[in-house]
């Protein structure tokens, strides 16, 4: 599917853009192109890839000259340009609102005007059921996404917009397993916001292959989540503690702003239509006009009792973390360093 293609991936110079490029990079496409406004990180990634397929474009999202000059003669993005911390969100919402709304429409508009074949934007659990900007501004972002994949350029291109779900992506840039690693390391406290806190546990590996599931699998407007174990803030600690037979404190420091006690990523009004696909849900989108007299049916979905949560997903306890966190080159890399 990807050979002699170019993929462009917003936001390239992150985490996943990382992965994806690790991946890509070994395959048989034409080009990827890495779209981010960070020189220093690019710089980086050029010198350790030394690859003639990769080009690396300076531009932000909130340019739409920039992006649209950049997605000249693509055939497929992944849109993973965002604001994705929490508190500096709720701190300055109309960043995240200039780069995940605003941001995202540019991209989406500017596929639809180059005739891109596929786009597959990333949201997370926190756009379910969302109490904070960052949640409020990817919900956002998924609408536009279903919007602009019923527009009619979209639609006479045959091309295919969707979206995937992320809950927590372990070791992933600001989150909470090398933060641990660093206390750890420099005999602190581990600063833990609530001990019974749920968060979804997802590889960066899972996260490729939730976008490749989705590039493979999607209709227009479908949204894709991977179910996906869970674990206690608590428990992370505890096996991340074990796994470097340290005797750091934890210390309890409360939520954080706009935090909730555990995330969704599928809401009820969503299972109750989506499509279980083993080891994936799809929620298809509602492709039905504003005449809603032409649909009428005596009988409705039957709405689910229960959303798809970190609460009520597999559990692992601590045993069973500390398999998962063994599987992450960046724990790996850690421990190999604790040693010495």
């Amino acid at each position: 599917m990807f050979k002699n293609k170019t993929l462009l991936i917003t936001g390239g110079t992150g985490s996943f853009g990382n992965a994806v490029l690790n991946y890509f990079v070994q395959s048989k496409i034409k080009e990827i192109r890495v779209f981010s406004r960070d020189e220093k990180k690019q710089e980086d990634m050029r010198i350790n890839h030394k690859d003639d397929k990769i080009n690396f474009i300076i531009g932000d999202v909130r340019d739409y000259q920039s992006i649209s000059n950049a997605m000249s003669g693509v055939d497929y993005v992944f849109h993973a340009a965002a604001l994705k911390q929490v508190p500096s969100c709720e701190f300055f919402p109309t960043e995240a609102i200039k780069t995940n709304i605003l941001g995202a429409e540019n991209v989406l508009e500017a596929a639809a005007n180059n005739n891109v074949k596929k786009v597959i934007v990333l949201s997370t659990d926190k756009a379910v059921y969302p109490i904070n900007t960052m949640g409020i501004s990817k919900a956002m972002m998924e609408k536009l996404a279903v919007s602009k994949a019923r527009d009619s350029r979209v639609i006479n291109n045959k091309a295919v917009i969707c979206a995937t779900r992320y809950g927590n992506v372990m070791c992933s840039r600001g989150s909470i397993i090398p933060l641990f690693i660093k206390q750890i390391k420099e005999g602190k406290d581990l600063t833990i916001t609530n001990p019974k806190m749920t968060r979804f546990m997802m590889s960066l590996a899972d996260s490729v292959n939730l976008v490749l599931f989705a590039f493979k699998n999607a209709n227009p407007g479908d949204i894709f989540v991977q179910k996906s174990p869970a674990t206690t803030i608590e428990t992370l600690a505890k096996a991340l503690l074990e796994l470097f037979n340290a005797n750091n404190k934890i210390k309890i420091i409360g939520a954080r702003h706009g935090e909730k006690m555990y995330e969704s990523l599928c809401a009820k009004e969503e299972m109750s239509k989506a499509d279980d696909l083993g080891s994936f849900f799809r929620i298809p989108a509602d492709f039905r006009d504003l005449n809603y007299t032409k649909y009428l049916k005596k009988d409705g979905p039957k709405l689910q009792e229960k959303e798809y949560n970190s609460d009520n997903t597999k559990r692992l306890n601590v045993k069973e973390l500390k398999h998962l966190l063994l599987t992450l080159d960046d724990v790996k890399e850690e421990l190999r360093k604790n040693s010495n």
